[in-house]
């Protein structure tokens, strides 16, 4: 009768710890269990149903034939009260026989419930067994959630600072000095350039200043 019990046995035991040992992810195997164990839950209630069904049938016939054997024996009462004894002589070996089957079906039905009320006491202990794993396995899920963005948010830290990634910033920083220097230079290049202009640009001023020196005798002239 404890069969439907097997895998809970199962997971409370070794075998479960080596099993997770061995996984890959211990969530998904630990999901699967749970699984189990609830199938487990369905057929143990499954049975105990059975058993208890049995147990009031027992019940049932135990109390039917001891109202038969009460019945017998105050209808033998009343055929000896009426002068009729072989008819009380008959009634008493019925009751007889209905004392016998009384007593059969009260101890079958006393043991029907002694195992019905186990099997209650089991399942219940499996149910609140497994609400107590639901909780751990939800709180072991969370963890190895939190573990994983952990280890995925070092492993992307550690790669921001490795050699390859120093090498290309590197690199990077060339490329930038390279720009600017050959910025500096196209400035150097545009200020040469415009102080020719502003050289050349003097030369012209010389002919104004020899026309205003000329503008300016005449004036004296007159």
């Amino acid at each position: 009768m404890f069969k439907f019990f097997k895998r809970v046995s199962t997971v409370v035991g070794s075998e479960l710890n080596s099993m997770l040992d061995k996984a890959e992810d211990p969530v998904k195997m630990l999901d699967q269990f749970m699984r189990e164990m609830a199938e487990d839950i369905r057929e143990s209630e499954a049975s105990v149903a059975k058993m208890i069904s049995n147990e009031k049938l027992l019940k049932k016939k135990f109390e039917e034939a001891d109202k038969m054997v009460q019945k017998r024996e105050e209808q033998a009462l009343k055929a000896l009260e009426s002068g009729n004894e072989d008819l009380a002589r008959r009634a008493l070996e019925d009751k007889k026989t209905h004392s016998a089957q009384a007593e059969s079906f009260k101890e079958s039905y006393t043991r029907a419930k002694a195992d019905a009320d186990m099997l209650r006491a089991k399942l219940d202990e499996m149910k609140q067994e497994y609400n107590e794993m639901k909780i751990k396995k939800d709180t072991l899920k969370a963890r190895a959630e939190s573990a994983k963005t952990r280890k995925n948010i070092n492993r992307s830290m550690s790669s921001i600072g490795d050699d390859q990634s120093r090498q290309g910033f590197d690199r990077m920083e060339e490329k930038v000095m390279q720009l600017e220097a050959e910025a500096e230079t196209s400035d150097d290049l545009s200020s040469s350039s415009r102080s020719l202009d502003d050289e050349l640009d003097s030369l012209g001023s010389n002919d104004v200043d020899d026309e205003l020196a000329a503008l300016k005798k005449k004036i004296s002239k007159d």
